[in-house]
């Protein structure tokens, strides 16, 4: 399900100490990674010379961190936009994962401080892990994934359950937040929580695979619950379903709803106090 990584690589920030912490996975061992390094236009010669001389130490730099006989490495060096860049390239070399590092901005701070991250995620057709630079990137021990009922939900289970697959003592969290759920029902049994119709539907894929998992049912709203989840339970990387529901026709514009943070994907990635894995799927 992964088998290339584009590494967008900036100099600063964890993307790097992401991969090396996925890479402890036995399903991402033997991937390999393209490290791409943008650099923008510049008004001057000598400043375009400058910042091409800063890309070929980042991109030394990367390569002596994450190379190693199991994993191969790759490097490219691009000029242009970094966002519209970015993009291109995940398609040149048909990423299967795209890291980058996010600085976590929040709604219209985004567009108008032109976040590369944010529109990488706007306009990406590939699961994207998001990684913010004042976070701490920690060795995976525990994952988990949002649930609901939608067609980007299941891929997202899928993607996390792709990356467990015969991992050592990694655990999977089974989060439901239902926004309806009466709040005088809770808390709920082990077994309410695991005959819940959504929490019911993904347990027969974990226990098939034998990885041990923990599940939650409770209520509030998503966006906020979710992220709260993620501190209660230490959560080291959260698999978060984001559908892509813009018609072919806008492909080239952003979908502003998400620009200014009204979908859960846009709020989860600013908020989650952990590095948040954005599946990708259709929602019909």
């Amino acid at each position: 399900m992964i088998k290339k990584i584009l590494l967008a690589e900036s100099g600063t920030g964890n993307p790097k100490e992401m991969l090396l912490s996925l890479r402890d996975l036995p399903s991402i061992q033997g991937t390999s990674t393209t490290v791409l390094h943008v650099v923008p236009p510049q008004i001057a010669k000598e400043a375009m010379e400058s910042k091409l001389a800063e890309g070929d130490k980042i991109l030394a730099k990367a390569v002596e961190t994450l190379e190693n006989d199991r994993n191969p490495v790759a490097t490219l060096k691009r000029q242009g936009e970094p966002k519209d860049t970015v993009c291109k390239v995940a398609d040149e070399v048909e990423a299967d994962l795209i890291i980058m590092g996010s600085r976590g901005l929040k709604r219209l701070e985004s567009i108008l401080e032109n976040s590369v991250s944010q529109y990488v995620f706007q306009l990406a057709n590939r699961p994207m892990l998001l990684v913010r630079d004042d976070i701490y990137v920690k060795k995976i021990k525990r994952v988990m994934v949002a649930l609901d009922k939608s067609s980007a939900s299941k891929l997202s289970l899928e993607l996390a359950l792709f990356l467990l697959r015969s991992a050592q003592n990694v655990e999977l969290i089974l989060a439901r937040v239902n926004p309806d759920l009466d709040p005088k029902l809770l808390p709920l049994s082990k077994a309410e929580t695991e005959q819940n119709p959504v929490i019911s539907d993904a347990l027969p894929l974990v226990k098939r695979m034998g990885i041990p998992y923990r599940c939650i049912v409770t209520g509030g709203k998503p966006g906020r619950t979710i992220c709260q989840l993620v501190d209660e339970y230490n959560a080291d990387l959260l698999v978060l379903g984001s559908p892509d529901r813009r018609p072919s026709v806008a492909k080239a514009l952003p979908d502003l709803d998400r620009l200014l943070g009204t979908s859960l994907s846009d709020y989860v990635r600013v908020n989650a106090n952990c590095p948040v894995l954005l599946a990708r799927g259709t929602e019909s």
